[in-house]
């Protein structure tokens, strides 16, 4: 939406009589607009997060105008985009996940910031505490700690135990301290890490890296760029007859082999009610934040044969949802 046309719609909204207009921003780093907007947009994340607002009684073009931003990829668009954002005066930043946090971070001290899914808030500086995060920044973590990596390695190594060489694809938003500690999780298990980082937008070179290195399997690094490209990532493993370890069951849905991780819609409807409780006066230094509740492991059994695979009995029990 243009500017002009911003203004327009929100003066009309502001001037409506009924209720209080809340003016609202969600900002992902690598998702398509397309994918993102809409009434029922394609993005599962961002869908559950609508639908957690009109849970709550928020209704787009109503009661509530949503900015929606995507940095398509390129950190540099973030400043950009916050600045932007900044001149709008908006309510709240609903960050879509850590690049975005950093850069909402950097832009202002004084407009709230939701994160769905930042992975790191207090190592990177961002709050204080998960229980008094201090500061504009609330919302939810995406992970418990960086051992749910270990977790995928060792289930990988359950499905194929005689795997030696893992795959670790991964892209610029990955934290290079999160590469160096899953290198140090294989070592521990005897294994040698192949590393291959994928461009935000371009996977040719990483595919290419991985075709010529053959390894055993592949662990996928968590973030928006692989999650927008779940179809091509699982369509290359499938290609290739690599068996992947996933972090999002979004992947599996697609095909995928396996997944192991939290609830990406949970955590978005659950950060609606942030939204909520930061446009009713809540300050986000008192809002403590939260952490997932509920992991899954996804198991795609049409994936296994179509691999050769067979799942073992154990893994199967143990899972949360098998597709057959």
């Amino acid at each position: 939406m243009c500017l002009a046309a911003h203004w327009q719609l929100r003066s009309w909204l502001r001037a409506q009589p009924t209720a209080k207009v809340h003016h609202v921003a969600y900002v992902g780093f690598a998702g398509r607009l397309s994918e993102m907007t809409g009434t029922d947009p394609v993005n599962p994340a961002t869908r559950a997060f609508k639908q957690g607002l009109r849970d709550l009684g928020y209704l787009e073009g109503q009661n509530v105008l949503i900015e929606w931003r995507s940095g398509e990829g390129n950190l540099e668009r973030l400043p950009q985009i916050m600045r932007e954002l900044i001149s709008l005066d908006v309510d709240v930043i609903v960050s879509g996940n850590q690049p975005v946090t950093q850069a909402a971070h950097a832009a202002t001290r004084t407009i709230p910031i939701v994160m769905t899914t930042d992975g790191t808030p207090i190592e990177l500086g961002y709050v204080q505490s998960l229980a008094r995060p201090g500061g504009n920044i609330t919302g939810l973590k995406f992970q418990v700690g960086w051992d749910i990596h270990a977790k995928r390695l060792q289930l990988l190594k359950e499905l194929l135990p005689t795997m030696e060489r893992p795959a670790w694809l991964f892209g610029p938003e990955t934290p290079s301290q999160l590469t160096k500690y899953v290198e140090g999780v294989g070592q521990q298990l005897g294994l040698t890490l192949v590393l291959s980082e994928h461009a935000a937008k371009d996977y040719s070179g990483a595919f290419a890296l991985l075709a010529r290195e053959r390894p055993d399997v592949l662990l996928l690094a968590p973030g928006s760029s692989s999650y927008n490209n779940r179809g091509l990532i699982v369509e290359f493993a499938a290609q290739s007859r690599l068996p992947a370890m996933y972090w999002s069951r979004e992947f599996v849905d697609a095909s995928g082999l396996v997944s192991y991780g939290a609830d990406l819609s949970d955590l978005h409807r659950r950060a609606a009610r942030y939204v909520d409780k930061v446009l009713k006066g809540a300050k986000p230094a008192d809002l403590p934040i939260e952490q997932p509740n509920k992991f899954q492991l996804v198991v795609n059994l049409k994936t296994a044969k179509a691999l050769g695979l067979t799942v073992p009995r154990l893994l199967l029990v143990r899972a949360d949802e098998v597709i057959e």
